[in-house]
């Protein structure tokens, strides 16, 4: 039996593609400068019984794996090249979902599945086996089970947020946690320099005050996220107004502009 000396497994690991290899090639086959993501995904719509968005099961169950798991097949899918669909053997899925770095192959493969299976328990995705390969297929973000299809941003339910590829490509998503990932969520959803009060995270949102604000803390630490002191008028307070913090992304964060086509030739 041919035995690997340790100068080849050197050179094996050194040629090996990262999670976040991965994660740059599914981003840039699918040709996207930003992701598009209904605003709904995060919180519904005024209006109903409830402003809870399917983000809230992710942060109540602690599925940090889950969450970064759907936000990458809403990149890899929402093109619409192949369907609204892609396909990748089960070892991409779960280099993509970084669970190779401390499990079997067999065990990070099995992994991958499981949390694919508990989006299409969410009624985010609709996935299937053959084999080892596997094929996702989004459905709508607000968890209502019906077919996907882009937002345009024409009417209220079609109103989307948008993450930069920048996010994926430059590190930025492995450095956050699940109440980190959760605000930035939650900030991208909002216009430059809104108010996030963690007074109002359970009514809003479906989650504690305490997660609330360690987010925007983790945010801020990170440099994701800008905040600023913004002073409103109360006649009837003590001071006469009242202090709150407003909050946008910061630059590398902010959706990219798209590239203006070059002129034709004779202008």
């Amino acid at each position: 039996m041919k035995t690997t000396t340790p100068a080849e497994r050197d050179m094996q690991q050194e040629a090996t593609a990262t999670g976040r290899d991965t994660r740059t090639a599914v981003l840039t086959r699918s040709v996207r400068a930003n992701v598009p993501l209904r605003k709904t995904f995060v919180q519904a719509n005024a209006g109903g019984d409830s402003r809870h968005g399917p983000l809230k099961d992710f942060v109540t169950g602690r599925d940090l794996r889950g969450l970064k798991a759907y936000l990458l097949i809403v990149a890899a899918c929402s093109n619409g090249d192949n369907g609204w669909s892609t396909t990748h053997d089960s070892a991409v899925w779960a280099r993509l979902m970084d669970i190779h770095e401390n499990a079997t192959d067999q065990s990070a493969r099995t992994g991958a599945w499981r949390a694919l299976l508990r989006l299409r328990e969410r009624k985010l995705i609709d996935c299937c086996r053959s084999g080892t390969m596997i094929t996702v297929t989004l459905m709508r973000e607000d968890g209502s089970g019906r077919p996907y299809d882009r937002p345009d941003g024409k009417t209220e339910a079609n109103r989307y947020l948008q993450i930069p590829a920048a996010f994926w490509t430059t590190g930025r998503d492995e450095s956050l946690d699940l109440s980190g990932l959760a605000l930035f969520l939650v900030v991208a959803r909002e216009k430059n320099w809104s108010a996030f009060p963690s007074e109002k995270a359970r009514e809003w949102y479906g989650w504690s005050a305490d997660t609330h604000d360690r987010g925007l803390k983790k945010l801020i630490a990170l440099g994701l996220v800008e905040r600023r002191e913004h002073y409103i008028k109360a006649p009837l307070a003590p001071l006469g107004f009242t202090k709150t913090h407003q909050y946008k992304r910061t630059a590398i964060m902010q959706p990219r502009r798209p590239r203006k086509k070059a002129a034709s030739a004779g202008r």
